[in-house]
């Protein structure tokens, strides 16, 4: 069974840039066929898809966000990372990981880990 972990500072300074890495067990991110997301849920709404990364390391991303965020992975360690630079207070939320089919949808999520950006 596949699971995700993800990690972070929890807290963040405006203007920061905030790291988090998610961490799978229980299968590899190489996987043929499967993409690994990062979404966030802001407070009081819905989900927000912020990039994703497929098995052979392509990526896609929000065009919302693309000019702060940068996605990567660490084979070795079995890792997905998550940067997003100049972050405001309108970026708290909830970040997750997800595993996803080829037709990007999710079949197993991470718990989650809080950021909160605040001076």
């Amino acid at each position: 069974q596949v699971r995700l972990q993800e990690s972070g500072p929890g807290l963040v300074k405006p203007s920061q840039s905030v790291s988090l890495t998610c961490t799978v067990s229980g299968g590899s991110i190489t996987t043929a066929y499967t993409y690994w997301a990062w979404i966030r849920q802001l407070p009081g709404e819905g989900f927000e898809w912020i990039a994703h990364m497929f098995a052979n390391g392509d990526t896609y991303y929000n065009p919302a966000l693309q000019s702060r965020t940068s996605i990567s992975r660490d084979t070795s360690k079995n890792e997905l990372a998550l940067r997003l630079s100049s972050v405001t207070p309108e970026d708290t939320a909830v970040y997750f990981c997800a595993r996803t089919d080829n037709n990007l949808l999710i079949d197993t999520w991470g718990k989650g880990t809080l950021v909160i950006v605040s001076s």
